[in-house]
C-alpha cells in the first residue's frame, strides 16, 4: 500500500501578525497598568509625604512680624522699643562639606568649630533643613559675616555668599533705661513674646501684625511665587510711670535696701486723687536687655506678687471702720492702762497701753490694746465688710500679670483670738499695693479710686484707641477720712514715725513691723521681719501716697520708723518739688537722736513674748538711773528751760545705749506738743 503523505501545515501570515499584536498590546496593558497601580500608590497613598518633599525642597514658609510696638512713661519717653535685626540659619541640605563648612562659619561667629560642626552634622542627618546659628544681631555686626563668609564666584541670589547660609529679618527689643522700672515693663524673649509686666499683660495689644504665607525659590534661591497674608498693626501702650520720679523711688530703694542689709525691697508711689502710678520699684531688679543674667526671682513685681502680713498699717483699717460706724471719736479717749489684754485664750502685750489716751496718741506709739479693743468694739462681720470694701482678699486689678489676691479668710473660720490678731495686721496677707491703695483712699477723703498703671493706648498712627477711666468708690465718709489723716499725722509728730517728718513739707503716714511666719520651722520667727511705712503728703490735702516696705531688714534698727519711713522721706522730699506741690510747712533746723525717737510694739498671735518687752523693761531701769543721776543738774537750769520739755524715748530693740542717730532737717514744729506733756514720754526737743 501506498504510504500516506503528511500534511504540512501553512502558517497564516495573518495570523501570525494578529498573535504578535496581542502579546504587544497585552505587554503594554500590563505595564500601563503597573504604571497606573503606582501612579494611584504615589499620588493617593504617599501623597502628603511627596508633597512635603517637594515643598521642603523649594518653598520657605514666612512668619514675619511688624515691629513690636513702644511703651512710653507718662512724658513720651520711650521705655521699651524694637529695632530692626537678622538672624542667620543654615539649610544643611544645601551644604556639600559640613566639616570645612564649619570651620569658616565658627570663624566668622566666634564661636567653637566643634558646636557648630555638631549642630549641622545633626541637622543633615535628620533632614532638617532649617538651623538657627545666630540670633538678632545689628546690621554692623552683619556686614561683618557678609564680609568674612563672602565665597567669591559663588552663584547666590541672597547674601551671605556662602553655600547654605542665609539671614532672616527680625526684630530686637530694646530697653534704652535698662533697669527702670524693670518689673513693670517686663521684658520679651527671643520669639519677641512679652514675658513679664507689661510686655505679657499686653502682649495682644505690642505684638501687632504677623505677616504669614509662603514663598517659592528656585535653585539660586530667586523667589517666583509666594503667598502673604497680613493682621492688624501693633499698638503702642503709655504708661502713668514717670520716668525720673521712678529713678529717684529706686535711687532711694536700693540705698535703704543696702543700709538696713535687707533681703529685698519694694516702693510705691501713687497719685490718690486718679489712682495713677507715677513709680513702682522692687530691689534687687534686673535689667531686660540682658534677662538671661539674671535670677527669675528677680523678674517678680513683688509689689503686686507678694503676700505678707502688714503689722500695725492694717490699723488704718480697725480705726477707719470703728469712726464711720460712729463707735469711737478720733478725739475721744481709751483705757489701756492694763498694758495687755487677753482675747479668745491668748495675751497680747504692750509696752506702751500704760495709761488713758487719745486714740491720736494710740495711733502714734501704736498700741495694740487699743487697736484690738477697737476691732472687738465693731465686731467680726463688719470688721469683715469693711476690710472687703477696701479692697483685701480680692485682687485690685492693676494690668499687670501675677496679682495677688492677698489672704483674708471669711469669719467662719476665725479662731477666738483672729479678730484681735487681724486687727493688728496678723492671720492675713496683703500685698504693697492694695495696702497703698487703702492709705490712698484716705488721702482721697475716703473715695477708693482704682489704681492703674496704664494712661493709655494708641495706634500706630497716634490716634488714642483706648484710655483708661479708673473706678472709683465711696469706701468711708469724708469726715472719716479726715478725722484718720489728722491720727496719721500725730504718728509722724509724736509716734513712731518720726523719721518721715519732711523738709518744707507736712506728712502723715502710719509704720508697720511684723514677724515672719517660717514654713520650715512651722511658727512665727523672731529673726525675721516685714518693715513698712505708708505715708502721704501734704498733710491736709494729700497729693501723693507713698509704700515702702522692706523684707527682713538686719541689725539693731529693724522696725519700720527705723528702716523704711527714712526710705520714705528721702522719696518724698525729692519728688513733692519736681510735681510743682506748694510747700506747706515751715523749715526748721533740728537733729534727732534715736533715743527720741519711739518704736513700735511688735505683737505676734501666738504665747511668744514680744521682743520690746523685755527690752523695754531694760531700758525703762536704765533711763530712771540716769535722771537720778542728773536730777541735781536739771534742777539748777529749770528755770531757764521752763518751757522745753525734756524726755527720753526708749531706744530701739538691739540698739545700743547712747548711740545716736542723725535725721534730715525737720519741717514743722509740732502743734500738739503741749498736749503730749501729761503722756509721760520725755522727748528732747532742739529750737
Amino acid at each position: 500500500m501506498p504510504k500516506k503523505r503528511k500534511k504540512i501545515k501553512k502558517n497564516n501570515p495573518m495570523q501570525t501578525l494578529f498573535t504578535r499584536f496581542m502579546l504587544v498590546v497585552a505587554f503594554f496593558v500590563f505595564w500601563i497598568g503597573g504604571i497606573g497601580v503606582r501612579l494611584v500608590h504615589l499620588q493617593i497613598s504617599q501623597h502628603e509625604v511627596l508633597l512635603g518633599k517637594a515643598l521642603n525642597q523649594r518653598r520657605d514658609n514666612v512668619k514675619e512680624k511688624q515691629l513690636r510696638g513702644t511703651i512710653y512713661d507718662r512724658s513720651e519717653r520711650a521705655l521699651a522699643m524694637s529695632v530692626n535685626a537678622k538672624s542667620l540659619y543654615a539649610d544643611p541640605a544645601e551644604i556639600e562639606n559640613v566639616e570645612a563648612a564649619a570651620k569658616d562659619i565658627s570663624k566668622a561667629l566666634k564661636l567653637k568649630p566643634q558646636e557648630v560642626l555638631k549642630t549641622l552634622s545633626e541637622a543633615k542627618t535628620n533632614g532638617k533643613r532649617f538651623v538657627w546659628l545666630a540670633r538678632k544681631l545689628d546690621e554692623n555686626v552683619v556686614d561683618s559675616i557678609n564680609k568674612t563668609l563672602e565665597v567669591k564666584d559663588l552663584s547666590k541670589a541672597d547674601y551671605p555668599k556662602f553655600s547654605g547660609l542665609h539671614w532672616r529679618e527680625e526684630q530686637k527689643r530694646s530697653y534704652p533705661y535698662n533697669t527702670l522700672a524693670a518689673q513693670v515693663i517686663g521684658f520679651s524673649n527671643s520669639e519677641d513674646v512679652g514675658s513679664a509686666g507689661i510686655e505679657q499683660s499686653q502682649e495682644e495689644v505690642l505684638h501687632g501684625a504677623v505677616t504669614k504665607g509662603w514663598q517659592d525659590r528656585d535653585r539660586l534661591g530667586r523667589v517666583y511665587e509666594e503667598d502673604l497674608e497680613e493682621r492688624e498693626p501693633p499698638k503702642d501702650v503709655v504708661l502713668t510711670i514717670s520716668n525720673s520720679i521712678q529713678y529717684k523711688v529706686e535711687q532711694a530703694l536700693e540705698q535703704g535696701v543696702k543700709n538696713s542689709n535687707a533681703k529685698s525691697g519694694m516702693a510705691i508711689v501713687l497719685n490718690p486723687k486718679t489712682g495713677e502710678i507715677l513709680a513702682m520699684a522692687n530691689y534687687p531688679t534686673f535689667d531686660p536687655n540682658k534677662y538671661n543674667d539674671f535670677k527669675l526671682e528677680n523678674f517678680t513685681n513683688r509689689a503686686v506678687h507678694d503676700v505678707y502680713s502688714p503689722g500695725s498699717v492694717f490699723k488704718l483699717v480697725t480705726y477707719g471702720a470703728a469712726i464711720n460706724d460712729n463707735l469711737i471719736n478720733p478725739n475721744g479717749e481709751i483705757d489701756c492702762r492694763a498694758g495687755f489684754i487677753e482675747v479668745g485664750g491668748h495675751r497680747f502685750n504692750d509696752p506702751h497701753a500704760t495709761k488713758i489716751m487719745s486714740y491720736g496718741e494710740a495711733m502714734a506709739v501704736s498700741s495694740n490694746v487699743a487697736a484690738i479693743k477697737t476691732a472687738t468694739s465693731l465686731g467680726k462681720d463688719k470688721f469683715y465688710g469693711y476690710a472687703q470694701k477696701f479692697g483685701f482678699g480680692q485682687p485690685v486689678g492693676i494690668e499687670l500679670p501675677a496679682e495677688a489676691n492677698g489672704i483674708f479668710r471669711s469669719p467662719a473660720s476665725w479662731s477666738g483670738s483672729s479678730l484681735a490678731s487681724m486687727s493688728i495686721g496678723y492671720e492675713i496677707g496683703v500685698s504693697a499695693l492694695q495696702m497703698a491703695t487703702a492709705f490712698a483712699t484716705i488721702a482721697n477723703d475716703g473715695i477708693r479710686v482704682q489704681p492703674h498703671v496704664i494712661k493709655e493706648i494708641r495706634q500706630a498712627d497716634g490716634k488714642i484707641f483706648s484710655a483708661t477711666e479708673a473706678q472709683k468708690t465711696q469706701i468711708v465718709t469724708a469726715e472719716t477720712a479726715r478725722g484718720l489723716r489728722k491720727m496719721l499725722r500725730q504718728v509722724v509728730l509724736t509716734g513712731t514715725g518720726k523719721r518721715a517728718q519732711l523738709n518744707g513739707y507736712t506728712s502723715a503716714g502710719k509704720t508697720g513691723t511684723a514677724w515672719k511666719y517660717n514654713p520650715k520651722l512651722k511658727k512665727i520667727d523672731s529673726s525675721k521681719y516685714v518693715s513698712s511705712f505708708i505715708g502721704m503728703a501734704p498733710a491736709d490735702n494729700p497729693e501723693i501716697v507713698i509704700a515702702v516696705v522692706l523684707d527682713e531688714p538686719q541689725g539693731g534698727a529693724r522696725d519700720g520708723g527705723q528702716v523704711s519711713a527714712p526710705i520714705f522721706r528721702q522719696i518724698a522730699e525729692q519728688i513733692l518739688p519736681e510735681m510743682n506741690i506748694v510747700p506747706d510747712g515751715a523749715v526748721r533746723q533740728e537733729t534727732l537722736t534715736a533715743e527720741q525717737l519711739p518704736t513700735e510694739a511688735v505683737e505676734v498671735p501666738s504665747d511668744t513674748k514680744s521682743i520690746n518687752d523685755e527690752d523695754s523693761d531694760k531700758t525703762e531701769r536704765s533711763d530712771k538711773a540716769k535722771e537720778t543721776k542728773k536730777a541735781g543738774k536739771d534742777d539748777k537750769k529749770s528755770a531757764v528751760n521752763e518751757k522745753s520739755q525734756k524726755t527720753k524715748e526708749k531706744p530701739a530693740p538691739n540698739e545700743k545705749k547712747g548711740s545716736k542717730t542723725k535725721t534730715a532737717v525737720l519741717t514743722e514744729k509740732p502743734k500738739n506738743e503741749a498736749k503730749n506733756k501729761s503722756s509721760g514720754e520725755r522727748t528732747k526737743q532742739k529750737t
